[in-house]
């Protein structure tokens, strides 16, 4: 079992100064999030359990296993 602080995906999404954290267990719902983000002009990168990060042309690669 996964505890709450333990989660597998991280998202952070910065503009203009503001920065938006975002923590989830599902890769779909962390990259369907993101790609929103991403769509409003943020920039996004999510980092999943092992410290990898993933840019927004990279999204796919989180899908891919």
């Amino acid at each position: 079992m996964q505890r709450d602080n333990d989660l597998a995906y991280r998202m952070i999404a910065e503009r203009e100064g503001e920065t938006v954290k975002v923590e989830r267990e599902s890769p779909l719902i962390m990259v369907a999030k993101a790609r929103i983000w991403a769509s409003e002009g943020w920039q996004v990168v999510i980092t999943d359990a092992d410290g990898k990060s993933y840019a927004a042309d990279e999204f796919e690669g989180l899908l891919a296993a």
